[in-house]
């Protein structure tokens, strides 16, 4: 059993040891998951890039636990979906390496509209 199968399967008794299963629809999760992110996001507001990469070990701490819940309610959500995360990204990367083929996007932080129009201009 991998680790990941593990710990869903640790989250999945966890809600479930608690009855909290009636409350953890896709609807639900999903709110929760945005709500977890966006207390991500308070610890990095008002940062600069390199502050950002150099957190105190008590603020790495916190953002680590925010990390966490995010990665809980991501799988919890998945397994209400039925959606295989490792699969799903798979899938996705491979969407994005053909939307962002490396020899026109490289060092570029454009959109994949942005730099298509450039292309077709030339």
């Amino acid at each position: 059993m991998s680790e990941l199968t593990e710990l869903i399967e640790r989250i999945n008794a966890f809600a479930a040891e608690r009855d909290w299963d009636q409350f953890h629809s896709p609807k639900n999760l999903s709110m929760a998951l945005i709500a977890e992110a966006a207390e991500l996001v308070e610890h990095f507001q008002w940062l600069t890039e390199e502050q950002s990469y150099n957190m105190s070990d008590d603020k790495l701490a916190e953002v680590r636990l925010e990390l966490a819940d995010i990665f809980v309610y991501l799988l919890r959500m998945s397994e209400k979906l039925g959606v295989d995360l490792v699969q799903a990204a798979q899938q996705k990367i491979s969407l994005n390496e053909q939307k962002y083929p490396a020899e026109q996007v490289k060092s570029s932080s454009k959109k994949y509209n942005e730099y298509k129009a450039k292309s077709r201009d030339n």
